[in-house]
């Protein structure tokens, strides 16, 4: 039987953890990041964004009903306490055993309890020689959940995409690293404070960096 987590043990239950998916190959999900919508909350129309969010039953994904993504300006105060509204998650990635296998690596790292809401963020961010791509334009920051999961799928032709972890604002970082391709890195919420620095092309031609971030609780309301 699953263990179901009190909210004290939840917190404390890590503080964070690198892997590397080995059983997850990253060319699968790569097709699904070229028709992503245009984020429409952040000016400059570098980033594009899909949202979706899950239930894992019995080691099956259970798509819920869209939502709207809110935070509180606590933790965003960039676009807090706006309902933002993304399309969902295409029906032909979320088929796939690779982002099933993904959700399930999460989940189970995570310990989550069978009921918990789990947020799929799909997102691309471009630079090009004339502008950067900000991963993170609200700077160092938390989201307001218990646990963060960011994998990346992507680096093409791109500079910097740092994450940094840290303990406190203004502190220095106690992890800092560019994720490659098939890498998860696994946060808890509660206890750090993360930022992606920006990107900018390696040659004169645009650039682009493909994640999936996920969360627990989803942060999505009805």
């Amino acid at each position: 039987m699953q263990k179901i987590w009190t909210s004290r043990e939840l917190e404390y239950a890590f503080l964070f953890t690198f892997r590397k998916v080995n059983s997850i190959n990253v060319e699968g999900f790569k097709s699904f990041f070229q028709n992503l919508p245009i984020d429409p909350y952040i000016k400059g129309n570098y980033r594009s964004r899909r949202l979706s969010r899950f239930i894992v039953a019995e080691d099956k994904l259970i798509k819920l009903p869209h939502g709207y993504l809110f935070q509180s300006k606590e933790y965003n105060p960039l676009l807090g306490d706006i309902k933002r509204e993304f399309a969902e998650l295409e029906d032909a990635l979320i088929e796939l055993d690779i982002f099933r296998d993904l959700i399930l690596a999460f989940h189970d790292s995570c310990k989550l309890h069978p009921e918990a809401e789990i947020g799929v963020h799909q997102i691309r961010t471009i630079c090009s020689p004339d502008n950067l791509g900000n991963p993170a334009p609200e700077g160092i920051h938390q989201d307001g959940t218990d646990f963060i999961g960011i994998f990346s799928v992507d680096r093409e032709n791109i500079q910097g995409g740092e994450t940094h972890l840290y303990a406190a604002k203004k502190q220095k970082p106690v992890f800092s690293k560019v994720l490659n391709p098939g890498e998860l890195l696994l946060v808890n919420d509660h206890e750090f404070f993360h930022f992606t620095s920006p990107i900018k092309p390696e040659i004169e031609a645009q650039g682009s960096r493909d994640v999936f971030v996920l969360t627990s609780p989803s942060l999505l309301t009805e």
